[in-house]
């Protein structure tokens, strides 16, 4: 599955909300996003309009190796 274009840092921390993400801070143009359980797990998303492909794709990656499910199927359940 292709990644979305044209997105912000401002609505990917809204859509990784769906998943147990909640922003805990920011610092200038960059977000903290916390997810507590089952342990700790933190992401920084820049405030950046749009984020670039590469920093989107790492960041889906990260979130996605971290809930055991292939990249295309976090895509899907954060964007359907």
């Amino acid at each position: 599955m292709k990644l979305p274009r044209d997105i912000s840092g401002l609505e990917l921390a809204k859509a990784l909300e769906k998943v147990g993400y909640r922003l805990t801070r920011q610092t200038g143009s960059h977000l903290r996003l916390t997810n507590p359980s089952p342990t700790k797990h933190h992401i920084t998303v820049p405030a950046h309009d749009p984020l670039k492909t590469g920093t989107l794709a790492a960041i889906l990656g990260d979130v996605a190796k971290r809930m055991n499910i292939s990249r295309d199927e976090l895509i899907r359940s954060l964007w359907r």
